[in-house]
């Protein structure tokens, strides 16, 4: 007799995706991961700079499954085609970042090109770069459909950029969630010029929220957050030459705002248990990680700007295998119980 049983309904899962250049390919790989095995329904995803790209890629897919589901009563077909559409977008996006990279490693124009770290010490981007060139915009502008991401069915994307004049970070989402709004959360000040949304003038989100976590807490109704992480926390030693120190001191910077997060979480979450705080106001945060940084320690800050074929599929196949190393040992955890200790952690 065939099994009829019905299929166990996805668990709740919000994401926080770091930034970090083309190691953010890394993070395409843990993401594909988390698709194929598809027991999770992603309610939230926060990312910021390469991070965002991926957020609203895999959003792109699931507002994709919405869309040619409306009206079935299958939910569990609308997640499997969500996952799959996602995946798909995500392998689109970042095989096109790695031929993009591929065409100009090597050339004058390269951030991995010595002669660029030379340039940008003495000019600007708006002397080397006046147009705001930046060919990363037509590749996401074909592959994600901005206003299919406010659908509903799509997982809520919130993308931190940094406002430039005020020095704040500001969470795109919604309606207001664009390109420009991606481009402004990548946009590094000596490579690009200051993106312009409003009036307003945006630099990478890195400087304020890496990735911000506080909309996935506050403007969603799940209580699990994976972050994934692929900045390194630690450094096994002590940096003694400029390009040493200069990489150290942007890990610092872009890792400064998680970690006062992260000890914010776990300061609620113990309030909460002591009965201190309402629990009709604040949430405790069942936090999880997968730590891509200390994988991507041996890489150098420097692998950053390199983004050839190669290297990208080289990032994912990390990146998926830890993804599938994570599920294996807390997939199931997920719902139940947090996996990381936010003391020792932040």
């Amino acid at each position: 007799m065939a099994d009829t049983a019905a299929p166990t309904p996805p668990r709740r899962l919000n994401l926080a995706l770091q930034g970090g250049g083309s190691h953010g390919a890394l993070t395409w790989g843990v993401l594909d991961a988390l698709l194929e095995d598809g027991r999770f329904r992603i309610e939230g995803v926060s990312g910021t700079s390469a991070g965002a790209m991926n957020a609203v890629a895999m959003a792109h897919g699931f507002a994709l499954a919405a869309r040619d589901h409306a009206g079935r009563p299958d939910a569990h077909a609308a997640h499997r085609a969500g996952c799959e559409l996602a995946r798909a977008t995500l392998g689109r996006l970042w095989e096109g970042v790695g031929m993009l990279g591929s065409l100009m490693w090597g050339t004058p124009l390269s951030g991995a090109n010595p002669l660029m770290g030379m340039v940008t010490q003495w000019l600007s981007p708006y002397q080397t770069n006046p147009l705001g060139i930046n060919p990363l915009r037509r590749l996401l502008e074909r592959e994600v459909d901005f206003d299919l991401l406010s659908a509903p069915g799509a997982p809520k994307v919130f993308v931190c950029a940094t406002n430039v004049r005020t020095g704040r970070g500001e969470i795109f989402s919604g309606r207001r969630l664009s390109a420009d709004a991606v481009m402004a959360s990548a946009c590094l000040p000596l490579l690009f010029k200051a993106v312009e949304i409003d009036g307003e003038h945006y630099w990478d989100g890195g400087f304020s929220g890496n990735p911000a976590l506080h909309p996935l807490i506050y403007k969603t109704e799940c209580a699990d957050l994976l972050l994934v992480q692929i900045n390194p926390i630690e450094h096994p030693t002590v940096p003694d030459n400029a390009g040493e120190i200069m990489e150290r001191m942007n890990e610092v910077t872009f890792n400064a705002s998680l970690l006062a997060e992260m000890r914010a979480i776990e300061f609620v979450r113990r309030l909460l248990a002591e009965g201190k705080l309402d629990e009709r106001r604040y949430r405790s945060v069942r936090m999880h990680r997968i730590d891509g940084g200390s994988l991507l320690a041996g890489y150098g800050a420097s692998s950053k700007t390199r983004a050839d074929l190669p290297f990208v599929r080289e990032l994912f196949a990390i990146g998926r295998a830890e993804g599938q190393r994570w599920l294996a040992a807390h997939g199931d955890d997920v719902g139940l119980r947090p996996t990381i200790n936010i003391a020792d952690n932040a």
